[in-house]
């Protein structure tokens, strides 16, 4: 059974820094794309930044040359780090990736997504 397990969330004031972890376990063989999404209340889920792995990054225009999203491909893990910190940037943020399992209904590797289940951040003003 393959998780994803977030962690790094908590309470900063604005201007404040942050850094989120999320490390895959379980048994697959490897993992492609991996990318960070938020939620605040009251608003759909939205995507904040991915990373391919061979280390091509996207971002959203909202956290463009604040956050850095990076992989450690030995660990398993993705990092955020979250800069200049905004009141806005509150909400659960989730940890996704496309990993390759095997699956025993097709009779090969196949990619399913994975989801995390979040971990809270919260800037105050």
């Amino acid at each position: 059974q393959v998780q994803l397990v977030e962690s790094g969330g908590g309470l900063v004031q604005a201007g404040g820094s942050l850094r989120l972890s999320c490390a895959a376990s379980g048994s697959y063989f490897s993992i492609n794309a991996m990318c960070w999404y938020r939620q605040a209340p009251g608003k759909q889920r939205e995507v904040v930044a991915a990373i391919t792995n061979d280390a091509s990054s996207n971002y959203a225009d909202s956290v463009k040359g604040r956050f850095t999203i990076s992989r450690d491909n030995a660990k398993n893990t993705v990092y955020l780090q979250m800069n200049g910190l905004e009141p806005e940037d509150t909400a659960v943020y989730y940890c996704n990736a496309d990993i390759m399992v095997w699956s025993d209904y097709d009779g090969t590797w196949v990619y399913r997504e994975y989801w995390g289940k979040g971990t809270l951040v919260t800037v105050s003003s």
